[in-house]
């Protein structure tokens, strides 16, 4: 009996006497993901890879110590034709769960909600409701906002939709805001994060509940690689990465004021092109559009800037502050960046190192905008409270509390207008998403083009597969048909920590 046992717990961890599906990764030594190419998933800019799939995929494949290869498509159709080939190992692109997906595809744990929006161009009558809907919504085939549509035909005989063959959610954003097409459907975190390059683009009504999404697998005996990813899940989720990375891409969204990004838009044609080779030049080791950002925030971009309180010029620089940084006039604007550039550096330079990399910055915009005894203070009472410190998540929701006497009589520096600050951090963010989007939209386009191109043109013949490593983004072979899915929006509760523990220990005993 013990024999047989052994003999069937070893069958598991090679289903037919075959290789695991982990095993085969690691022997390949390459995680093959499929994405989709859009800015809340994966996308390069600056020829650098950046997205909240993306980065979670990258840290899984470390964990598992082989490459991962980014395999972007456009449409999710092609993701679930190139899963139901086995020319991915799994579907990395925000995914929502519900019930008909889950007929064939496994979902990980959720690691953030959706919910999906009609999106139309502002100016335009907003429907009251979708019976006042006259033109067609255009949608991407495949998505799970045609699978909306489809039920929602079944309440609206008259309603007016159709299915885009070629394009992606991003591009059919675009054409609404330029006015080819009157309405589209979109996550609400791919419309928060386009509608800082087109403000036109506003909110008509929600059309499903909070949605969990998640990474996808084919459904399939040998369980190993999802066993892997809910162990990788649950210790994301325990060790604050997932936090993390939902702070770093969508913590500065939730709000959108149309005038504001309006304006800034029109600046950024007329006015930067003034100032832009100085703040190229005075970066210091900065991107330069983080610098004309800041400098946005501060003045509107305009040299002649004062405030009430003295500080003046393009970087509003206070009198002692520029006396130190040897600044003669402040609203020349050559001396205003190259001192405001230095400052904030220092500042940089002053954050703890245990603050990560990435989120040094905006420590430091927190002690340029109130002072960094103020930001150490902000420090002091996120641990007080029992957050950490060292996460800017949880630091800026400490920051409203040095307006309040219970708070920062608590503090070694006092009273501080902390809610400026936290909204004066988020501004620059999203000026700043705002400004790298233009700068490479043009590029980006093209790279779209030739990426639809190259779908295109390897659709009549095969291709053998790339053995490309790390976060290559050809794009790879043509799709056949999949099997389709049809669902409605639901919700479903993430995995609970005990779950995961016991899926961990489970599969620590059953596979190899």
């Amino acid at each position: 009996m013990i024999l047989l046992i052994g003999v069937l717990l070893l069958g598991a961890c090679s289903p037919e006497g075959g290789q695991s599906q982990l095993n085969e990764i690691k022997r390949r030594g390459e995680l093959r993901v499929g994405t989709l190419y859009s800015s809340t998933t994966y996308r390069l800019l600056d020829s650098t890879p950046t997205g909240l799939d993306y980065e979670l995929a990258k840290r899984f494949a470390d964990t598992l110590g082989v490459h991962l290869k980014i395999v972007p498509a456009f449409q999710t159709q092609q993701l679930f034709d190139l899963l139901s080939q086995g020319k991915v190992d799994l579907i990395a692109a925000a995914l929502a769960v519900t019930p008909k997906r889950l007929q064939w595809l496994r979902f990980t744990p959720s690691y953030y909600l959706v919910q999906q929006k009609l999106v139309y161009r502002n100016g335009r009558p907003r429907p009251g409701s979708l019976a006042d809907i006259q033109e067609p919504i255009v949608v991407v085939k495949g998505s799970s906002h045609a699978d909306l549509l489809q039920g929602l035909s079944q309440q609206f005989d008259s309603l007016p939709w159709r299915v885009e063959e070629e394009g992606d959610s991003e591009a059919l954003l675009r054409e609404v805001a330029e006015g080819k097409i009157a309405y589209t459907i979109v996550d609400d975190t791919l419309l928060a994060q386009n509608q800082r390059f087109y403000p036109e683009l506003a909110e008509a009504m929600t059309l499903s509940p909070p949605t969990p999404v998640g990474w996808a697998l084919s459904r399939q005996e040998d369980d190993t690689l999802y066993a892997a990813l809910i162990d990788f899940f649950g210790q994301r989720q325990q060790d604050g990465t997932l936090a993390q990375l939902d702070e770093k891409y969508f913590g500065h969204v939730q709000t959108f004021d149309y005038v504001d990004t309006h304006t800034f838009l029109r600046r950024v044609k007329e006015v930067l092109p003034k100032y832009r080779q100085l703040f190229e030049s005075y970066a210091q080791g900065l991107d330069w559009r983080l610098l004309a950002a800041i400098s946005y925030q501060e003045s509107h971009w305009n040299e002649e800037a004062r405030s009430t309180t003295g500080v003046r010029g393009l970087m509003m620089l206070t009198q002692d502050t520029a006396k130190e940084l040897g600044i003669a006039d402040r609203k020349d604007p050559e001396q205003s960046i190259k001192g405001g550039a230095t400052y904030l550096r220092q500042l940089i330079d002053k954050v703890p190192d245990s603050v990560p990399k990435d989120e040094k910055i905006w420590f430091a915009l927190v002690a340029y905008n109130m002072g960094y005894g103020h930001m150490l203070d902000a420090r002091r009472l996120t641990k007080l409270r029992g957050g950490n410190p060292d996460a800017w998540r949880d630091v800026k929701d400490s920051l409203p509390l040095l307006h309040e006497a219970r708070w920062y009589s608590k503090t070694r520096y006092g009273y501080a207008r902390g809610r400026e600050a936290r909204l004066y951090v988020n501004n620059i963010r999203r000026y700043y998403q705002s400004l790298r989007m233009y700068d490479a939209t043009e590029r980006q386009q093209e790279e779209r083009r030739q990426f639809r191109q190259s779908w295109l043109n390897i659709a009549t013949r095969s291709q053998p597969e790339s053995r490309d490593t790390d976060t290559q983004s050809t794009p790879p072979p043509a799709p056949a048909t999949p099997p389709r899915s049809h669902h409605s929006p639901t919700r479903r509760r993430p995995y609970p920590l005990l779950f995961l523990r016991a899926r961990r220990a489970f599969f620590s005993v059953i596979f190899c």
